[in-house]
């Protein structure tokens, strides 16, 4: 996998403020790196310094191996950014179709090539409709919209999307994350959300921050593998006492922990905790089978990534 972002004991300080405090990583073309944290953990001031819009107060950035700072022409014409919010230019009444022109031109682009780019991308990001209405009069969504469309329209490696989903309806936020998965085996990206939904949705790795530390870096499995309940089984059943019950499922192989969880008349029902690893529900399917039990439900719990990202970000942060 080549490597497109390098990020070194990235740093950066405000007065006595520690904003982004050593951070290090790297992303490669095909990945998706979803960039999580709570407000104020420092996600929106690394990604400025990722795309030269700060300097850092010490550390390195590279991108496609030119350092930002002192390759920082070289650097930028290979990076596509969407910062925080969406363009409006209240005072200049720009529409979509001027707005995108004049970023093709800065970019570099002129007559037909420039042209065909405000095309291609405006079909990309499904435009069409608003392409002459000005940008001060669309809604949120659109406007996201409008930021995305300039920055892939010069067909960047490198990909910096700060919550490139925010304001979009279901449906458009489908038709982005499409967009994203499908740009993904060219470049790399990197984009900050607060929609857990979205690491699963178009993410192949994601890395949380908390007070400007990367405090986790991992595949969105190993994400959800944190969850104090993941692979746990959630079983109702009907005529058997509540302490038979636990008792006979510590008996199932793989199984560590069973809780009750309350009893409603017959239906008692019952959390089952596996061993580190296990994967116990074939197991406690066939126990139960077996002892002819009356099995209302019985399903697998991935577990929450709220309650992880909770658990990573907050000052009680073990997770044993």
């Amino acid at each position: 996998m080549t490597t497109m972002v390098e990020i070194e004991n990235l740093r950066k300080t405000f007065g006595p403020i520690v904003a982004v405090d050593g951070v290090s990583f790297s992303v490669g073309k095909g990945e998706v790196l979803g960039f999580l944290g709570p407000n104020g953990a420092g996600k929106s001031t690394t990604m400025k310094m990722i795309t030269g819009f700060l300097t850092p107060t010490s550390g390195t950035v590279r991108v496609c191996g030119h350092d930002v700072q002192k390759e920082a022409l070289a650097a930028k014409t290979r990076i596509g950014y969407l910062p925080e919010g969406a363009p409006a230019y209240h005072d200049m009444d720009m529409t979509p179709a001027s707005f995108l022109t004049f970023i093709g031109e800065m970019r570099g682009f002129r007559g037909d090539t420039l042209k065909r780019s405000v095309s291609k991308t405006v079909e990309k990001v499904n435009l069409e409709s608003v392409l002459d209405q000005p940008i001060e009069t669309l809604s949120k969504g659109f406007k996201r919209r409008v930021g995305l469309a300039q920055a892939i329209l010069h067909d960047p490696d490198v990909l910096v999307l700060d919550e490139p989903t925010d304001g979009l309806d279901p449906n458009q936020k489908h038709e982005v994350r499409t967009l994203i998965r499908a740009m993904a085996q060219e470049k790399a990206i990197i984009l900050s959300t607060h929609i857990l939904e979205e690491v699963h949705a178009v993410c192949s790795r994601a890395m949380i921050i908390a007070k400007g530390k990367v405090v986790f870096d991992g595949t969105p499995a190993e994400f959800e593998e944190q969850a104090p309940m993941h692979n746990t089984v959630l079983i109702t059943v009907r005529g058997v006492e509540t302490a038979i019950a636990q008792e006979r499922f510590m008996t199932v192989t793989g199984v560590n922990k069973v809780e009750d969880l309350g009893k409603d008349g017959e239906l008692v029902r019952l959390r089952i905790y596996p061993d580190e690893g296990q994967w116990t529900l074939p197991h406690i399917s066939q126990f139960a089978r077996e002892q002819g039990w009356d099995v209302q439900e019985l399903y697998q719990d991935r577990g929450q990534l709220d309650d992880v990202f909770r658990l990573l970000t907050t000052p009680q942060q073990a997770l044993s």
